[in-house]
Protein backbone atom coordinates (compact mmCIF):
# COMPACT_ATOMS: atom_id res chain seq x y z
CA UNK A 1 0.00 0.00 0.00
CA UNK A 2 2.85 2.40 0.82
CA UNK A 3 4.35 2.00 -2.65
CA UNK A 4 1.00 2.68 -4.30
CA UNK A 5 0.92 6.32 -3.14
CA UNK A 6 1.93 8.41 -6.14
CA UNK A 7 1.60 11.94 -4.73
CA UNK A 8 4.77 13.95 -5.26
CA UNK A 9 6.27 11.50 -7.77
CA UNK A 10 7.53 12.64 -11.17
CA UNK A 11 7.60 10.51 -14.31
CA UNK A 12 10.28 11.81 -16.74
CA UNK A 13 9.29 11.72 -20.40
CA UNK A 14 9.46 13.84 -23.53
CA UNK A 15 5.86 14.76 -24.25
CA UNK A 16 3.84 17.87 -25.11
CA UNK A 17 2.31 17.82 -21.62
CA UNK A 18 5.72 17.76 -19.91
CA UNK A 19 6.83 20.75 -21.96
CA UNK A 20 3.87 22.93 -20.96
CA UNK A 21 4.33 25.78 -18.51
CA UNK A 22 3.55 24.49 -14.99
CA UNK A 23 1.10 27.36 -14.49
CA UNK A 24 -0.90 26.05 -17.45
CA UNK A 25 -1.01 22.58 -15.94
CA UNK A 26 -2.12 23.83 -12.51
CA UNK A 27 -4.87 26.06 -13.91
CA UNK A 28 -6.02 23.40 -16.39
CA UNK A 29 -6.17 20.76 -13.65
CA UNK A 30 -8.23 23.06 -11.41
CA UNK A 31 -10.64 23.84 -14.26
CA UNK A 32 -10.97 20.14 -15.07
CA UNK A 33 -11.71 19.25 -11.45
CA UNK A 34 -14.26 22.07 -11.20
CA UNK A 35 -15.96 20.91 -14.40
CA UNK A 36 -16.59 17.47 -12.86
CA UNK A 37 -18.97 19.07 -10.34
CA UNK A 38 -20.84 21.25 -12.85
CA UNK A 39 -22.82 18.50 -14.58
CA UNK A 40 -24.60 15.26 -13.79
CA UNK A 41 -25.24 13.51 -17.07
CA UNK A 42 -23.70 10.90 -19.36
CA UNK A 43 -22.63 13.31 -22.16
CA UNK A 44 -20.69 15.50 -19.73
CA UNK A 45 -18.81 12.59 -18.17
CA UNK A 46 -18.20 11.05 -21.60
CA UNK A 47 -16.50 14.25 -22.78
CA UNK A 48 -14.55 14.47 -19.49
CA UNK A 49 -13.37 10.86 -19.99
CA UNK A 50 -12.22 11.53 -23.55
CA UNK A 51 -10.39 14.68 -22.47
CA UNK A 52 -8.68 12.97 -19.51
CA UNK A 53 -7.48 9.90 -21.39
CA UNK A 54 -6.44 12.07 -24.32
CA UNK A 55 -4.19 14.06 -21.96
CA UNK A 56 -2.81 10.83 -20.48
CA UNK A 57 -2.03 9.58 -24.00
CA UNK A 58 -0.24 12.83 -24.86
CA UNK A 59 1.73 12.78 -21.60
CA UNK A 60 3.24 9.34 -22.37
CA UNK A 61 2.70 8.37 -18.73
CA UNK A 62 1.62 4.70 -18.54
CA UNK A 63 -2.00 4.32 -17.52
CA UNK A 64 -0.99 1.78 -14.87
CA UNK A 65 0.93 4.51 -13.04
CA UNK A 66 -2.16 6.72 -13.04
CA UNK A 67 -4.42 3.89 -11.87
CA UNK A 68 -1.88 2.92 -9.21
CA UNK A 69 -2.75 6.10 -7.32
CA UNK A 70 -6.34 4.88 -6.90
CA UNK A 71 -5.41 1.96 -4.63
CA UNK A 72 -4.79 4.02 -1.45
CA UNK A 73 -8.24 5.69 -1.72
CA UNK A 74 -10.16 2.46 -2.32
CA UNK A 75 -11.57 2.38 1.21
CA UNK A 76 -12.52 6.08 1.05
CA UNK A 77 -14.13 5.50 -2.33
CA UNK A 78 -16.09 2.51 -1.02
CA UNK A 79 -17.32 4.43 2.05
CA UNK A 80 -18.38 7.37 -0.12
CA UNK A 81 -20.33 5.09 -2.46
CA UNK A 82 -22.10 3.28 0.41
CA UNK A 83 -23.03 6.52 2.20
CA UNK A 84 -24.50 8.04 -0.96
CA UNK A 85 -26.17 4.76 -1.92
CA UNK A 86 -28.03 4.20 1.35
CA UNK A 87 -28.47 7.71 2.77
CA UNK A 88 -29.68 9.55 -0.34
CA UNK A 89 -33.43 9.43 -0.79
CA UNK A 90 -35.57 10.32 -3.77
CA UNK A 91 -37.14 8.55 -6.70
CA UNK A 92 -38.39 4.99 -6.91
CA UNK A 93 -37.14 2.41 -4.41
CA UNK A 94 -35.00 -0.23 -6.13
CA UNK A 95 -33.92 -2.43 -3.22
CA UNK A 96 -35.26 -2.54 0.34
CA UNK A 97 -33.57 -4.93 2.79
CA UNK A 98 -34.31 -4.43 6.51
CA UNK A 99 -33.38 -0.80 7.29
CA UNK A 100 -31.38 -0.28 4.10
CA UNK A 101 -33.09 1.29 1.13
CA UNK A 102 -31.57 1.93 -2.31
CA UNK A 103 -33.39 4.51 -4.39
CA UNK A 104 -32.91 5.75 -7.93
CA UNK A 105 -31.50 9.06 -6.69
CA UNK A 106 -29.15 7.25 -4.29
CA UNK A 107 -27.78 4.97 -7.00
CA UNK A 108 -27.36 7.89 -9.41
CA UNK A 109 -25.57 10.03 -6.80
CA UNK A 110 -23.29 7.14 -5.75
CA UNK A 111 -22.20 6.42 -9.34
CA UNK A 112 -21.56 10.08 -10.16
CA UNK A 113 -19.64 10.68 -6.92
CA UNK A 114 -17.46 7.62 -7.57
CA UNK A 115 -16.65 8.87 -11.08
CA UNK A 116 -15.81 12.32 -9.72
CA UNK A 117 -13.44 10.98 -7.07
CA UNK A 118 -11.69 8.64 -9.52
CA UNK A 119 -11.23 11.35 -12.15
CA UNK A 120 -10.15 13.85 -9.48
CA UNK A 121 -7.32 11.58 -8.34
CA UNK A 122 -6.34 10.70 -11.91
CA UNK A 123 -6.24 14.35 -12.99
CA UNK A 124 -4.18 15.43 -9.96
CA UNK A 125 -1.82 12.47 -10.43
CA UNK A 126 -1.30 13.37 -14.07
CA UNK A 127 -0.26 16.90 -13.07
CA UNK A 128 2.30 15.69 -10.51
CA UNK A 129 3.63 12.98 -12.85
CA UNK A 130 4.35 15.56 -15.56
CA UNK A 131 5.65 18.42 -13.38
CA UNK A 132 8.72 18.50 -11.14
CA UNK A 133 8.29 19.75 -7.55
CA UNK A 134 10.53 22.74 -8.32
CA UNK A 135 8.39 23.74 -11.31
CA UNK A 136 5.23 23.33 -9.21
CA UNK A 137 6.68 25.63 -6.56
CA UNK A 138 7.61 28.30 -9.09
CA UNK A 139 4.17 28.07 -10.69
CA UNK A 140 2.31 28.36 -7.38
CA UNK A 141 4.44 31.34 -6.40
CA UNK A 142 3.79 33.01 -9.76
CA UNK A 143 0.02 32.41 -9.62
CA UNK A 144 -0.24 33.72 -6.04
CA UNK A 145 2.05 36.71 -6.62
CA UNK A 146 -0.84 39.25 -6.60
CA UNK A 147 -1.38 38.35 -2.93
CA UNK A 148 1.98 39.97 -2.13
CA UNK A 149 0.15 43.30 -2.22
CA UNK A 150 -1.92 42.02 0.73
CA UNK A 151 1.30 41.14 2.60
CA UNK A 152 0.72 37.40 2.19
CA UNK A 153 4.06 35.49 2.33
CA UNK A 154 3.59 33.87 -1.06
CA UNK A 155 7.19 32.69 -1.48
CA UNK A 156 7.26 31.08 1.95
CA UNK A 157 3.96 29.30 1.30
CA UNK A 158 5.24 27.98 -2.04
CA UNK A 159 8.51 26.89 -0.41
CA UNK A 160 6.63 24.97 2.29
CA UNK A 161 4.49 23.22 -0.33
CA UNK A 162 7.61 22.31 -2.31
CA UNK A 163 9.33 20.89 0.76
CA UNK A 164 6.19 18.91 1.66
CA UNK A 165 5.98 17.44 -1.86
CA UNK A 166 9.65 16.46 -1.75
CA UNK A 167 9.29 14.90 1.71
CA UNK A 168 6.27 12.73 0.82
CA UNK A 169 8.12 10.09 -1.29
CA UNK A 170 11.14 10.24 1.06
CA UNK A 171 9.02 9.56 4.17
CA UNK A 172 7.05 6.84 2.37
CA UNK A 173 10.27 5.09 1.44
CA UNK A 174 11.52 5.50 5.03
CA UNK A 175 8.26 4.04 6.37
CA UNK A 176 8.56 1.04 4.06
CA UNK A 177 12.12 0.37 5.24
CA UNK A 178 11.16 0.67 8.92
CA UNK A 179 8.18 -1.68 8.47
CA UNK A 180 10.35 -4.29 6.75
CA UNK A 181 12.98 -3.97 9.48
CA UNK A 182 10.38 -4.45 12.22
CA UNK A 183 8.84 -7.45 10.43
CA UNK A 184 12.31 -8.98 10.08
CA UNK A 185 12.65 -8.63 13.87
CA UNK A 186 9.42 -10.56 14.40
CA UNK A 187 6.88 -7.74 14.65
CA UNK A 188 3.30 -8.68 13.72
CA UNK A 189 1.62 -5.70 12.02
CA UNK A 190 -1.40 -7.39 10.44
CA UNK A 191 -3.10 -9.62 13.02
CA UNK A 192 -5.16 -8.57 16.04
CA UNK A 193 -7.93 -6.06 16.61
CA UNK A 194 -7.77 -2.31 16.00
CA UNK A 195 -6.17 -1.55 19.39
CA UNK A 196 -3.49 -4.21 18.91
CA UNK A 197 -2.74 -2.92 15.41
CA UNK A 198 -2.47 0.62 16.77
CA UNK A 199 0.00 -0.53 19.43
CA UNK A 200 1.98 -2.40 16.77
CA UNK A 201 2.41 0.87 14.87
CA UNK A 202 4.28 2.55 17.75
CA UNK A 203 7.66 0.89 16.87
CA UNK A 204 7.18 2.32 13.36
CA UNK A 205 5.98 5.82 14.21
CA UNK A 206 8.71 6.58 16.77
CA UNK A 207 11.72 6.02 14.45
CA UNK A 208 9.77 7.64 11.58
CA UNK A 209 9.24 10.84 13.60
CA UNK A 210 12.89 10.81 14.68
CA UNK A 211 13.99 10.44 11.07
CA UNK A 212 11.62 13.20 9.90
CA UNK A 213 12.87 15.65 12.54
CA UNK A 214 16.48 14.79 11.71
CA UNK A 215 15.89 15.40 8.01
CA UNK A 216 14.08 18.67 8.75
CA UNK A 217 16.95 19.83 10.95
CA UNK A 218 19.51 18.96 8.27
CA UNK A 219 17.47 20.85 5.68
CA UNK A 220 17.17 23.91 7.94
CA UNK A 221 20.93 23.94 8.56
CA UNK A 222 21.62 23.57 4.82
CA UNK A 223 19.29 26.47 3.97
CA UNK A 224 20.79 28.65 6.69
CA UNK A 225 24.37 27.88 5.61
CA UNK A 226 23.42 29.03 2.10
CA UNK A 227 22.13 32.35 3.54
CA UNK A 228 18.49 31.71 2.70
CA UNK A 229 16.45 34.68 3.93
CA UNK A 230 13.14 34.34 2.10
CA UNK A 231 11.98 35.29 -1.36
CA UNK A 232 12.79 39.00 -1.42
CA UNK A 233 15.37 39.80 -4.10
CA UNK A 234 15.70 36.18 -5.26
CA UNK A 235 15.91 35.44 -8.98
CA UNK A 236 15.05 32.30 -10.96
CA UNK A 237 17.52 30.22 -12.90
CA UNK A 238 14.66 29.22 -15.24
CA UNK A 239 12.05 32.03 -15.31
CA UNK A 240 8.54 31.02 -16.36
CA UNK A 241 7.59 32.41 -19.78
CA UNK A 242 4.43 31.58 -21.70
CA UNK A 243 4.88 30.17 -25.20
CA UNK A 244 2.51 29.65 -28.11
CA UNK A 245 1.82 26.04 -27.09
CA UNK A 246 0.76 27.26 -23.63
CA UNK A 247 -1.76 29.64 -25.20
CA UNK A 248 -3.09 26.79 -27.34
CA UNK A 249 -3.41 24.63 -24.22
CA UNK A 250 -5.46 27.35 -22.51
CA UNK A 251 -7.73 27.57 -25.55
CA UNK A 252 -8.23 23.78 -25.61
CA UNK A 253 -9.14 23.72 -21.91
CA UNK A 254 -11.60 26.60 -22.32
CA UNK A 255 -13.22 24.84 -25.31
CA UNK A 256 -13.43 21.64 -23.22
CA UNK A 257 -15.12 23.53 -20.36
CA UNK A 258 -17.71 25.08 -22.68
CA UNK A 259 -18.47 21.82 -24.52
CA UNK A 260 -18.47 19.58 -21.42
CA UNK A 261 -20.60 21.86 -19.25
CA UNK A 262 -22.94 22.66 -22.15
CA UNK A 263 -23.40 19.00 -23.09
CA UNK A 264 -23.62 17.91 -19.47
CA UNK A 265 -26.34 20.40 -18.62
CA UNK A 266 -28.38 20.88 -21.78
CA UNK A 267 -27.97 17.78 -23.98
CA UNK A 268 -31.02 15.56 -23.42
CA UNK A 269 -29.55 12.07 -23.23
CA UNK A 270 -30.69 9.58 -20.59
CA UNK A 271 -30.24 5.85 -19.95
CA UNK A 272 -32.52 4.47 -17.23
CA UNK A 273 -31.91 6.56 -14.07
CA UNK A 274 -28.86 8.32 -15.55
Amino acid sequence: MIRDITIGQYYPAKSPVHKLDPRVKIVSTLLYLISLFLFRSIPGYLIATIFLFGCIKLSKVPVKYILKGLKPIFILLLITILFNLFLTTGGRTLVHIWMFRVTEEGLRTAVYMAIRLIYLIMGASLMTFTTTPTALTDAIESLLRPLNHLHVPVHEIAMMMSIALRFIPILLEETDKIMKAQIARGADLDSGNIIQKAKAMIPILVPLFVSAFRRANDLAMAMESRCYRGGEGRTKMKPLVYSSQDIRAYVIVIVYMVVAVGAGRFLPFHIWIF
